[in-house]
């Protein structure tokens, strides 16, 4: 007498290959790493703006752009990235791939970067990298 279930959400509690738990796990995870590394762009553009000392000055970068101008572009992308970390935590549809379009600006944008901060914004990418996965894979967590 086995028994069945109709309803493709439930697994008999078998931790596939799938990602299971692990990939509905990174979601969330991301969710909190794109709060966190937003709150730190909006801090990271703060200094900049304030010409702060912290940033080292290169001259001769193919992309350089006024130090104030960065400051204001890691101030924008921290905050929509603060914005879509809430909606993510909050299992919002839209959020899902405003995650994925805000985190590889943010990847970009901590490319061009390097040259100011090299060692910050090689760990910044690592991040963006990982929420890039952790949002692409299948599970939701209301999956969980």
């Amino acid at each position: 007498m086995a028994s069945t279930t109709s309803d493709p959400g439930v697994s008999g509690g078998s931790t596939g290959s799938g990602g299971g738990g692990w990939a509905a796990g990174a979601v969330v995870f991301a969710a909190v790493l794109l709060l966190i590394s937003g709150t730190l762009g909006i801090l990271q553009g703060a200094s900049a703006v304030a010409k702060d000392k912290v940033y080292v000055a290169t001259p001769k970068y193919v992309y350089q752009f006024d130090l104030t101008g960065w400051g204001w572009v890691h101030i924008a992308l921290g905050a929509i990235a603060v914005v879509v970390g809430a909606g993510l935590l909050a299992d919002q549809t839209w959020a899902r791939w405003s995650g994925v379009v805000i985190a590889s600006l943010s990847l970009i944008a901590q490319f061009l970067w390097l040259p100011y901060s090299p060692w910050w914004a090689i760990v910044m990418m690592g991040i963006d990298i990982f929420v890039i996965w952790g949002l692409t894979s299948h599970k939701r967590v209301r999956d969980i």
